[in-house]
């Protein structure tokens, strides 16, 4: 039985778990508690590094002593404390590296620094027991990726982002048509009664060989074409969100059917291979539909974990964490390990333009 303590703060969610694999190697959240900062953030139309951090301060120690209570489990009992070291806002990761050496230092436990991205990579092995190797689209606010996981701490990032996260192109559009924050869940419901034909906005990359993404100039379109039509009414607003989704979806169908193709080259012994999508715009219906479409067609599997599971939580931390003591590669888990704001889980592969000053969080 391995039992692991995880915590996350990367973001604006205050997050802990406690996950365990017993001795036949089966895991089970026994607790996942995690605070939302919405409210703190929406009257600012995005993430305010500040106030995130303030807010972690306020609630980690009461999250985490809610997710030992939760799970029945005895902080003497767990054998690792694992916590996101990076990437995401410095602030959030001090809060909870921090939290997390402390509480290592005092019960004598092993500290796990982990990557933020290693947990949404390996967050299909933990709901759906998938084997390696697997592709991973991972489409969220700070970043949109695709990486062939190949094995626990072997990821190779096919693609990335040139400029701004699909999370964060939906959250921006949302504040140019004047919908409230978080912009996905918002573009995605008005969109649902608009006419996804009436704006003819770019599909970006579509047709290049190397399956990157770009979204900057997607926004400046939608930009564009509520400027042109302004004052806008509501059933302007609900073309516009239907049109721009539908070139997303489009855009996201031409980049991934690109690395399904160079997956099935570089691993031709995999009968049945897989898709996992991760992230909060995986929740998405229309893009969702989109790549289950687009991996019907290719023979591949389609694998999304529950949306609790997909967006920022502490279960796939703790989870990352055991997959690690499992692997014998524990890592970086000194006392002295620096949160990272930037921490590639490809580190091989080239930074992108743009890499470490704008867009391409990773």
């Amino acid at each position: 039985m391995i039992r692991v303590l995880g915590i996350e703060t990367s973001c604006d969610e205050t997050a802990a778990s406690v996950v365990t694999l017993d001795g036949g190697g089966a895991p089970k959240i026994l607790s996942d508690i995690v605070l939302s900062q919405i409210e703190e953030h929406a009257a600012f139309g995005g993430v305010v590094p500040e106030i995130a951090a303030r807010a972690h301060v306020e609630a980690l120690d009461g999250i985490i002593e809610a997710a030992l209570a939760d799970s029945g489990v005895d902080l003497a009992d767990i054998d690792a404390i694992a916590a996101t070291a990076g990437p995401g806002l410095v602030g959030g990761l001090i809060v909870g590296l921090m939290t997390a050496k402390a509480i290592a230092a005092a019960a004598n436990k092993p500290l796990i620094a982990i990557n933020h991205l290693e947990g949404h990579a390996l967050t299909a092995r933990l709901t759906d027991g998938l084997d390696f190797p697997y592709l991973l689209l991972l489409v969220s606010g700070g970043h949109t990726q695709i990486v062939a996981v190949r094995g626990v701490g072997d990821y190779q990032r096919w693609a990335t982002t040139i400029d701004d996260a699909l999370g964060e192109a939906f959250d921006k559009t949302a504040k140019m048509l004047g919908l409230p924050y978080p912009g996905g869940p918002n573009v995605e419901k008005v969109a649902a009664t608009g006419d996804a034909t009436r704006f003819a906005f770019p599909r970006p990359m579509k047709g290049s060989a190397q399956p990157d993404f770009s979204f900057s100039g997607l926004k400046t379109a939608v930009r564009q074409a509520a400027t042109a039509i302004a004052p806008l009414s509501d059933q302007d607003v609900a073309d516009i969100c239907a049109s721009f989704q539908a070139a997303v979806a489009d855009a996201l169908d031409d980049r991934v059917s690109r690395a399904l193709n160079r997956f099935r080259q570089e691993f031709p012994g995999e009968a049945k291979p897989a898709l996992v999508v991760a992230g909060g715009v995986a929740a998405n219906r229309t893009i969702k539909a989109t790549l289950e479409a687009l991996c019907e067609k290719a023979g591949f599997a389609f694998v999304a974990p529950p949306l609790k599971l997909c967006t920022d939580n502490a279960a796939m931390i703790a989870w990352a964490g055991i997959e690690r003591l499992r692997a014998g590669i524990a890592g970086e888990n000194t006392a002295d390990f620096v949160p990272r704001s930037r921490w590639p889980l490809d580190s091989i592969s080239a930074p992108m333009v743009g890499s470490g000053r704008r867009g391409a969080k990773a």
